[in-house]
C-alpha cells in the first residue's frame, strides 16, 4: 500500500472533523444576541446568553487544535507533491 491514499485519508478525516466542529459552533451561536442587558428583569436572557458563551468557549480549543492539525496536514500534502514534482525533473 502506498503512502498517498493514507495521506489523503488522514487529510479528509481532519477536514471532516474541522467542518463538523465549525457546524456545531455555528449551531450554538445562532441564538446568540449582541445586546447588553441593563435591567434585572432580563436575567433569564443574560443567563441563556452566558450558557451559550460557555458552550462555545468549551469547544474553542478543539476548533483551534483541529485547524492546526488540518493546516499541518495540508502543508504535508503540498510538500509531498512539490517534492514529487522536483524529483520528476532529476
Amino acid at each position: 500500500m502506498t503512502m498517498i491514499p493514507v495521506m489523503w485519508a488522514v487529510w479528509g478525516v481532519l477536514a471532516l472533523v474541522t467542518a463538523a466542529l465549525f457546524v456545531y459552533r455555528s449551531s450554538l451561536t445562532k441564538d446568540e444576541e449582541d445586546q447588553i442587558f441593563l435591567d434585572d428583569s432580563f436575567d433569564h436572557e443574560r443567563n441563556a446568553q452566558a450558557a451559550i458563551i460557555a458552550k462555545v468557549n468549551k469547544i474553542q480549543p478543539y476548533v483551534r487544535i483541529a485547524l492546526g492539525l488540518l493546516g499541518a496536514a495540508t502543508i504535508f500534502v503540498i510538500g509531498y507533491y512539490l517534492l514529487d514534482f522536483v524529483n520528476q525533473f532529476k
